[in-house]
């Protein structure tokens, strides 16, 4: 018997095609297994199970920077976007497929706050794009390294761990850390490391960085410091000087802070300490040829041997030129000859003086200009309390407002002189130790109070009237002419003859010392006196009042006699 075929009813299709749509539907919005069944041009043709393949472009299955290896019949997993006819045509999409997977991926690393590979490509405002196996992450600029880098280029297109930061599905943003990766590498790095080192073991290393007070040394996955001041014995005012980057270096672990964990480092120590016996070795009074390496306010160092400087203070580097900058008195990198003054082991310090490789001017000019010696020189400096004066050999000497003149008070004798008047002295003193020479102005002439100091009290002198005042006599006595004055009271026994105006200037006077005063330099003198002593001696030798004589009769008496001697 033979079957007729029976078409279907309208629900029967109904029923079919509502089985085929569902089928659809399981496909559509999801990643399928599917098989590569040709490779055309740049596409690959994927059957995913539909009544037409897919087609997906082959640098899809490559990771940036690199090509596709696929073959036909290779099972691949696509991301099904959706049907596109009643055909079964598909458009599918390998990188979807990836991201799916990989979001999956990374919300478990991100969890397990593990790590994670990727693929930098491109740049981006603010830092770069980095390919997790499919998802696009955001790497910051700032997370690229420990330390900023200027050249990003050798760091993209391949494969490196990353951290994940932060991480939002429904907005579909990853950002990612590759310096966090680096900081724990190196935290690991850096106890594995102190693990091994200890003080006072050598090490070689890289420069990696210059500063200003030191360089940083990679020790192979740990940096050191190793500070200016232990690059070398010898004075060091920038590492740049003797370092650069990338040198290879052989350093000694200082110290180790394990708290820290920060690391010391050294070169000089490599090297035997040139302060080490330097007492016996640059003994106090030797003199050196050094190099002048530093200048300061406060006076110039100078190198006399690698690793070992002496100060040359400002007070040591001349003999007469006082309060200049030293680097008015040498200049760097000059050679020049010191005397050792002092020398400290413990502190690492080395007096030294320049001067004291000359000659002395204040004994040269004692050699040549001894005590009570007359000079001559120039008035360069006058104050409150007397002149400077310049002298050979570029010293100076001072005249005291004491040494000025005999006869008169300083202030009015230093209102005389001027500053750049020539005058003339006498070396009263030269004080090698404390650099100061006295002189004497008034020590040109003799002392005037000399002669008239020898007087004594009731000695008659002979004196020149200079000055007539009101109150008496202005004189001069003795042949060094000190100056007196014969108060009007003295000036006559009676008081009718006790008037100044009675002498002029230029009369001789006979005067009695009443008395001496050697810490005034002044000689009191009184006519008055010489001439009652007269009188008293007239009455003695010649007879009294009460022989009958009168008074005139008797100093009569002793005139005539006088003038017959």
């Amino acid at each position: 018997m033979t079957e007729v075929a029976v078409a279907p009813s309208r629900d029967d299709f109904e029923a079919l095609l509502n089985e085929s749509l569902g089928s659809h539907d399981r496909f559509e919005g999801r990643v399928v297994t599917g098989t590569i069944v040709a490779i055309e041009n740049d596409l690959a043709i994927v059957d995913i199970g539909l009544k037409a393949e897919g087609r997906v472009p082959l640098k899809e299955f490559a990771n940036p920077g690199q090509t596709a290896e696929l073959a036909v019949g290779d099972n691949v997993e696509v991301f099904v976007d959706r049907i596109e006819n009643a055909m079964g045509e598909a458009i599918l999409s390998r990188d979807k497929a990836r991201r799916e997977e990989s979001w999956e991926q990374l919300e478990k690393a991100f969890e397990a706050e593990s790590r994670c590979d990727g693929v930098i490509f491109g740049r981006v405002k603010g830092g770069f794009t980095v390919d997790l196996n499919g998802a696009v992450a955001f790497l910051p600029g700032s997370q690229v390294d420990i330390r900023p880098i200027r050249d990003v280029t050798p760091l993209m297109n391949i494969s490196q761990p990353f951290q994940i930061l932060k991480m939002d599905r429904r907005r579909g943003n990853i950002v990612v850390s590759r310096r966090a990766v680096m900081e724990e590498d190196r935290a690991e790095q850096r106890s594995e490391l102190l693990g091994k080192l200890k003080e006072g073991d050598v090490a070689e290393g890289v420069v990696k960085n210059i500063t200003d007070y030191g360089a940083f040394v990679d020790l192979g996955g740990i940096d050191g410091l190793l500070h200016v001041t232990d690059i070398s014995w010898r004075r060091i005012n920038n590492p740049s000087e003797v370092l650069t980057i990338g040198q290879t270096l052989k350093v000694q672990i200082v110290r180790i802070n394990p708290d820290t964990q920060r690391i010391s480092l050294g070169m000089k120590q490599l090297e035997d300490d040139p302060w080490s016996a330097i007492e016996a070795k640059y003994p106090i009074g030797a003199k050196y040829t050094g190099k002048v390496t530093n200048i300061t306010d406060y006076g110039a160092f100078v190198e006399l041997e690698n690793g070992v400087e002496g100060l040359v203070h400002v007070s040591e580097m001349s003999w007469v030129k006082k309060n200049v900058h030293p680097g008015k008195i040498v200049s760097t990198s000059q050679e020049v000859d010191v005397m050792v003054l002092e020398v400290d082991q413990n502190k690492r310090r080395i007096s030294l003086g320049l001067k004291q490789c000359g000659e002395n001017p204040w004994t040269a000019f004692e050699d040549k200009f001894p005590k009570d010696t007359q000079v001559e020189g120039d008035i360069k400096n006058i104050t409150e309390f007397g002149l400077f004066i310049g002298l050979d050999g570029d010293v100076d000497g001072m005249v005291h407002l004491s040494d000025l003149t005999w006869d008169k008070n300083g202030e009015e004798a230093l209102a005389e002189f001027k500053k750049g008047d020539t005058v003339k002295a006498v070396v009263l003193d030269v004080d090698i130790d404390k650099e100061r020479i006295s002189l004497g102005i008034k020590q040109l002439g003799g002392d005037p109070f000399a002669d008239a100091s020898s007087k004594r009290r009731g000695e008659t002198v002979t004196c020149v009237v200079t000055a007539v005042t009101e109150n008496g006599l202005e004189v001069t006595l003795g042949e060094g002419g000190a100056k007196s004055f014969v108060r009007r009271g003295d000036l006559a026994r009676d008081r009718a003859d006790q008037r100044p105006e009675r002498f002029a200037v230029g009369d001789k006077v006979d005067a009695m010392v009443t008395g001496v005063d050697r810490s005034s330099r002044k000689v009191n003198l009184s006519i008055k006196a010489l001439e009652v002593a007269e009188e008293k001696a007239a009455v003695e030798q010649y007879g009294s009042s009460d022989s009958g004589a009168s008074l005139g009769d008797i100093l009569g008496a002793a005139f005539e006699k006088a003038k017959d001697k």
